[in-house]
């Protein structure tokens, strides 16, 4: 991060920012291929997105420069079936404008740390139309590309692919989880 950029700082979501939360995915709802809903969720949607996460103890972050909400990730479980019990799902959203500046890295290495502590042993990334700057950001905190899926979204007039990445955390697949 240069000099001339402000601070970022990682912390805990709060309800107060779900508005940020919300436009910011909007934005990518309504002009990117990262997301493959075609309308943006309304406020109270994203609310209770927001609480079911929260709910069951699993991350969910803001990246804040000025005061202002500039990014947030989050964590869901990856499949309900109680074998998936040590897999989570990241997501993460930069607010437009502001890609390449390192908020999404710092959010998702915090996200990284929080999960290994809660005991988590594999990190997933499902990442829409296979974004490049996405799969990068995955690479550079460890992930490694574990498949494609071909054209199993239609989003802008075109078949779109998704990117699976995946990531150890802690002893990985190495011992027994406890």
């Amino acid at each position: 991060m240069s000099s001339t950029q402000p601070a970022v700082l990682v912390r805990a979501s709060l309800e107060a920012d779900v508005l940020a939360i919300q436009e910011i995915y909007a934005h990518h709802v309504l002009h990117g291929t990262a997301s493959f809903e075609l309308t943006p969720p309304t406020l109270d949607d994203m609310r209770q997105r927001r609480a079911d996460v929260v709910a069951k103890n699993l991350p969910y972050l803001v990246a804040e420069q000025n005061g202002v909400v500039v990014g947030y990730a989050y964590v869901t479980l990856y499949r309900s079936r109680p074998a998936y019990r040590f897999t989570v799902e990241d997501s993460v959203y930069v607010r437009e404008g502001l890609a390449g500046q390192g908020i999404g890295s710092q959010l998702l290495a915090e996200i990284i740390k929080i999960c290994t502590a809660k005991g988590y042993r594999q990190l997933m990334a499902v990442v829409g139309d296979s974004s490049p700057p996405s799969v990068s950001l995955h690479q550079r905190h460890g992930f490694t590309l574990a498949g494609t899926f071909k054209a199993v979204g239609y989003k802008f007039g075109a078949w779109r692919d998704t990117a699976m990445l995946q990531r150890s955390l802690g002893d990985g697949d190495q011992t027994d989880p406890i």
